[in-house]
């Protein structure tokens, strides 16, 4: 998984359910060339807020649109390992089908030490019939996955384990993985370094990072791609302003409001998160312009 992927909304209507015409819409903007591969049910697509039915329905939706065009990769994750275990049985020959790799979030909520984590995605690596990714996140989980750590999880499964989305913000961190990953004498070459983290991309790519999973990509593809694949400093910095507004008042707040003013999707979201506010959407609006 290298180059730039996008970590997808998911739209709405005002009464809640899901926008498919939107959606559609959306998918056009990832379908023009700029894109690598897309995430589904991710962080940014509010999966925590949809039933099993809509998630369903959704996944299915962007597979028959997509027809092949780019890889998928489902977001598959959870506090409850033996749930997750589950979901990715009940969804095995989907998964084969249709699917590269599954995006894995740290537990959130019940906060295990390191080697709790290391159990947990090494079940769910035998669990998986396809490749997984890990995601490291923790502003939203409460725990941090160690460079160690990850480097045990895939000694454990390297058949398995092809990257780590790593969204800690911590650079340092995660140079520091891609130094272990790097260690003369070892094989570890097919653990990829993605950063999540629009603002840090060039400094991940820089450091030997394979890519990014971006949100802001479902507004800017075409920026963004030049931003992975040249390593375009000056561009990202262009960004920076736009990166701060789309994250201020929580994600996909910002880039929901982005989206509506260019006239792809509505401005909803489900409870417990609500539209940017006033202030931000003229921010982001003068941002635009």
């Amino acid at each position: 998984m290298r180059g730039l992927g996008t970590a997808l909304i998911t739209p709405f209507k005002a009464d809640g359910s899901v926008d498919y015409e939107a959606l559609a819409r959306l998918l056009d903007t990832q379908l023009m060339g700029y894109v690598d591969y897309i995430v589904v049910l991710g962080t940014t697509g509010e999966a925590a807020t949809l039933t099993a039915d809509e998630k369903r329905e959704v996944r299915q939706f962007i597979v028959k649109y997509v027809n092949g065009r780019l890889p998928l990769v489902l977001g598959v994750g959870g506090n409850n390992t033996a749930q997750v275990i589950s979901d990715l049985q009940a969804m095995r020959n989907e998964l084969i089908l249709d699917f590269t790799a599954i995006l894995s979030v740290c537990p959130y909520y019940n906060k295990p030490n390191q080697e709790g984590l290391f159990q947990h995605f090494c079940a769910i690596a035998e669990a998986s019939p396809i490749p997984v990714i890990l995601y490291n996140v923790p502003g939203r989980t409460g725990v941090n996955l160690l460079p160690e750590t990850v480097i045990r999880i895939y000694e454990a499964h390297p058949e398995k384990i092809i990257g780590i989305k790593e969204a800690s913000g911590n650079v340092e961190q995660i140079k520091h993985l891609i130094n272990l990953i790097n260690a003369e004498g070892n094989k570890r070459e097919a653990l990829h370094v993605i950063s999540g983290d629009d603002g840090i991309a060039c400094d991940v790519m820089e450091a030997g990072g394979a890519g990014l999973i971006s949100v802001a990509s479902n507004a800017f593809a075409e920026d963004f791609w030049h931003i992975v694949h040249e390593k375009d400093q000056v561009r990202q910095a262009k960004y920076a302003e736009m990166i701060r507004l789309l994250f201020a008042e929580g994600n996909p707040v910002g880039i929901k409001a982005v989206l509506a003013q260019k006239g792809i999707i509505q401005n909803h979201l489900r409870l417990p998160l609500v539209p940017a506010s006033k202030e931000l959407q003229e921010k982001i609006q003068k941002e635009l312009a």
